[in-house]
């Protein structure tokens, strides 16, 4: 079994750690909610003083930790993880933080002489505790391959998200969507209620469409994705349709700030000879007005 140090025994690491034990490895944790750091010890953890404590003699460092400046520190502050790591170790930050701040560590660490992947989860407390977390590998794959039998302690599916710093952009991008989709549904259910409408009624229809499904696997991958544009819905048509809903939340007290800012973009595509369209060309205008069109 592997020698691990394990650093961050919140909510998601604490559960993620005793799988660790249960399964026979050797950890040493260290975190500064001492009750935690006791809980993993009655399991057949070892405590750790400070990080470099916990480094020592460690296969394999995991940190699972609030943000990225606390992963700096404990990695390379003061008793942080880098004084006495052996360079053959493996560092694999768990942890949800800002995509340039784990670039930035890889590189450090990188310099220092040491191999640091990125492994953001999917899913949720209830899944660190079962040990079925959607693990998001960013690595070489080489160092996946090292990491893969760790983290299906933790997770029962691995997505390889590509080279290091991939597997918290993966995050980040279903984050962003996940959290801007759920102020739309808000809006939406509201609208509903404003215009009398059963939400039932709604989620039943959604459930079959791309407004339950989303875009990225029905309209996009025969359309935008695959270069063909032409109309199964014109843009025009959603810009029609999109603006009726406005008025009508206007009219209705319901705020659809989602639905004015969606009218910029559609208005946008439109004003650029897009109207006639598959409304999947939103996509194209999106790139060109963020200047990614060229690399694409």
């Amino acid at each position: 079994m592997t020698t691990i140090a394990f650093l961050g025994l919140g909510q998601m690491g604490f559960p993620m750690a005793s799988n660790l034990v249960s399964k026979g490895h050797n950890l040493k944790v260290f975190d500064l909610n001492p009750q935690a750091v006791e809980q993993l010890v009655s399991a057949g953890a070892t405590a750790a003083l400070t990080p470099a404590d916990a480094a020592q003699d460690a296969e394999v460092v995991i940190t699972m930790l609030p943000n990225g400046d606390i992963v700096r520190q404990v990695l390379l502050g003061e008793k942080g993880v880098c004084e006495t790591l052996s360079p053959s170790a493996l560092i694999i930050d768990m942890s949800t933080i800002h995509p340039l701040q784990t670039d930035a560590l890889i590189a450090q660490t990188k310099e220092k002489g040491f191999s640091m992947m990125d492994a953001p989860v999917g899913r949720t407390s209830i899944n660190a505790k079962d040990g079925t977390l959607l693990i998001l590998a960013g690595g070489y794959p080489e160092q996946v391959e090292r990491a893969r039998q760790i983290l299906l302690c933790m997770g029962s599916e691995i997505v390889e998200a590509g080279g290091p710093g991939m597997g918290i952009r993966v995050k980040l991008i279903n984050n962003y969507m996940s959290i801007a989709l759920n102020a739309l549904s808000a809006e939406a259910a509201v609208l509903c209620e404003s215009l009398g409408l059963d939400l039932n009624v709604a989620i039943k229809v959604m459930s079959g469409t791309a407004a339950g499904k989303g875009h990225f696997t029905t309209t996009w991958p025969g359309k935008v994705l695959s270069g063909d544009l032409s109309p199964a819905f014109m843009v025009d048509l959603a810009l029609k349709d999109l603006r009726i809903a406005i008025d009508v939340a206007q009219q209705t007290g319901a705020p659809l700030g989602m639905g004015v800012v969606a009218e910029t973009y559609y208005q946008a595509a439109t004003q650029a000879g897009r109207g006639r369209q598959d409304w999947s060309a939103l996509l194209s205008e999106v790139r060109e007005m963020s200047g990614h069109a060229n690399k694409h």
